[in-house]
């Protein structure tokens, strides 16, 4: 990477809006540095560095930031779009599938920025965005602790900012809606929300959009970007942009 090059992280790079959000700096010109629990496989930019790690485990961070370290001085902007999802009944789901979801989804966030935020110093400052979801504010049956550490992240959004803005550190989220993603379509295959086959539902969730369709992991991605690039977005912080084709605009009722 060369002196002026700006560097994201981007966690769950391997996922659906991962792989999307990783083409889409890469793109623009910006160092990538990736983290996911399981391999990137092929693709991943030959000048960036990816890490698989499991980020669930706190004493793990301290290693990827230390080959984080080793990699860059600086760091311009963090993406904490890593997730687990259970998509079961509340009084079925365990303590142990709590902490799990809790501890990717939330738990991460917190330390990564914490851990980020020597590398934003260097750096003059930067912009991280926590990628959340339409089941921050709206939600449905079977996946409580997903909605629950999603609220959590909008929550934590806003003490963020409040803390980082005298560093000169933007902190949003974005919550997307229905995206067609590896995840989406787990969740659907696991029968959460709707019935027939994986397209039926695709279809359904299209019909519940203003839009008319579900999103791309593009679209997230360029909206990550949009809140990522101090050039753009840089009068925005502690704030929630939602991505969902205009699911959450539409009265439940009609």
């Amino acid at each position: 990477m060369t002196d002026t090059q700006k560097t994201v992280l981007i966690t769950g790079a391997g996922g659906g809006i991962g792989r999307a959000t990783v083409a889409f700096f890469t793109q623009k010109g910006w160092h990538v540095i990736g983290v996911d629990r399981a391999p990137f496989g092929d693709g991943f930019p030959e000048n960036g560095h990816f890490i698989q790690a499991d980020i669930s485990q706190p004493e793990v961070l301290e290693q990827i930031f230390m080959q984080t370290r080793a990699s860059t001085p600086k760091l311009d902007a963090l993406i904490n779009n890593a997730a687990l999802q259970v998509a079961k009944a509340l009084i079925e789901t365990t303590v142990e599938e709590w902490d799990a979801v809790m501890a990717s989804n939330l738990r991460s966030a917190f330390l990564f920025a914490k851990l980020s935020y020597p590398l934003f110093k260097a750096a003059g400052g930067g912009a991280i965005v926590n990628v959340s979801s339409v089941h921050a504010v709206q939600t449905s049956a079977n996946i409580a602790a997903y909605a629950a550490s999603k609220g959590g992240l909008l929550a934590l959004t806003r003490a963020m900012a409040i803390e980082f803005a005298p560093d000169n550190i933007r902190v949003n989220t974005i919550l997307p809606g229905a995206v067609d993603t590896p995840m989406l379509r787990a969740g659907l295959g696991r029968g959460h929300v709707g019935s027939g086959d994986m397209q039926s539902r695709l279809d359904n969730l299209a019909r519940k959009t203003v839009n008319g369709r579900i999103g791309r992991a593009e679209e997230i991605a360029s909206a990550i970007y949009f809140l990522a690039d101090n050039e753009q977005s840089s009068f925005m912080t502690g704030q929630a942009m939602i991505v969902d084709g205009g699911a959450t605009a539409r009265l439940s009722t009609e």
